[in-house]
C-alpha cells in the first residue's frame, strides 16, 4: 500500500534510540524527509543522515529554551509532527518517594514537551497535517511503579483529543499511539524498569521481564518497529477521517474492551 508519504516532511522527537528511531526509519523507508530531535546523537543518527534524507537536531526538550531553539532551526512546512520523547523513571519507594522535582520533570518530558513542539510549530502544519503523540497504556492502567508517568501520559491524551477537537476543521488530524512494554532500552536495558524493580526488590531482572511478558495474552513485549509502523500508518492521508483517537499495542496487556 502507497501511505503517500514521499515528499512529506516529519519531525520526530526522542529520534536517536528505541521507538523514536524506529519512526524515523519507517518514515525514511515510505520516502519521507525525517528531521529528528534527541539530546544527543547516537551512532545509529549519524549512519542516517550519512544515507538518506536525515537531519538531526541535537536539543532537551525538558524546557521551553530547547523547544524554541529547535524550532527555529527546522525548515518549511512539517507535514507530520510525532511527539515521542519520553521517559519513565520507576518509583519502587512508592508515592512518598515522589519528590516535587521529580512530578515536576516527569510532566515537563512526557506532557509539556509534546505541548511545547506542538506549539512552536503549530504555524508551520499545513491543512490535512497530521499530528501523532505517543502516550503509555499507563494513561489508562494507572500504575503505582510510574505514578507520576501515568498522570503525565493521561494529561497528553486529553491533550491530543481537545487539539484534534480544535483543529479538524482544518483537516489537521492528531492522534495517540499507547504502547504496553516496548523492548527497548527504557525497560530492559541498563538502569530500565527491568534493572530497577529488581533491585528494589530482590528479584532478578530476568524474573521482572518475564512477569511483564506474562501479563500480555501475546507472552512478548511489542517491538518498537510495530509501534512505528502504527505512527506511520497514523500520520499517512490514507487515514483521512481518523482523528481524536488514542491506539493501543500492547499484546493483549489491556483486559477490558
Amino acid at each position: 500500500m502507497d501511505l503517500e508519504l514521499a515528499s512529506k516532511h516529519a519531525v520526530v522527537t526522542g529520534a536517536s534510540r528505541g521507538i523514536g528511531l524506529a519512526i524515523v526509519r519507517a518514515l525514511l523507508r515510505e520516502g519521507a524527509s525525517v528531521t529528528g530531535v534527541a539530546r544527543k546523537g547516537t551512532p545509529e543518527t549519524t549512519a542516517l543522515q550519512a544515507e538518506g534524507d536525515f537531519r538531526l537536531l541535537e536539543a532537551d526538550l525538558g524546557g521551553n529554551d530547547g523547544t524554541l531553539a529547535v524550532a527555529g532551526l527546522i525548515e518549511g512546512p512539517v507535514d507530520i509532527l510525532i511527539n515521542n520523547v519520553g521517559s519513565a523513571p520507576p518509583r519502587p519507594g512508592g508515592f512518598p518517594s515522589i519528590t516535587d522535582e521529580q512530578w515536576t520533570g516527569t510532566y515537563q518530558l512526557n506532557a509539556l514537551a509534546a505541548v511545547r513542539t506542538t506549539r512552536a510549530l503549530f504555524d508551520r502544519i499545513p491543512d490535512a497535517g497530521s499530528i501523532v503523540n505517543i502516550a503509555s497504556e499507563n494513561a489508562i492502567l494507572a500504575d503505582p511503579l510510574v505514578m507520576d508517568y501515568s498522570a503525565a501520559k493521561a494529561a497528553l491524551l486529553s491533550f491530543t483529543k481537545s487539539l484534534s477537537k480544535e483543529v479538524g476543521h482544518r483537516g489537521i488530524r492528531v492522534n495517540s499511539i499507547s504502547p504496553g512494554p516496548v523492548a527497548t532500552d527504557l525497560w530492559l536495558g541498563g538502569g530500565g524498569v527491568a534493572q530497577t524493580v529488581a533491585a528494589a526488590t530482590g528479584a532478578d531482572p530476568a524474573q521482572v521481564r518475564r512477569g511483564a511478558e506474562e501479563s500480555m495474552v501475546t507472552g512478548r513485549f511489542t517491538t518498537p518497529d510495530e509501534v512505528a509502523a502504527l505512527a506511520v500508518m497514523l500520520a499517512s492521508p490514507v487515514l483521512g477521517n481518523l482523528t481524536g483517537a488514542d491506539v493501543v499495542i500492547d499484546g493483549g496487556l489491556r483486559q477490558t474492551m
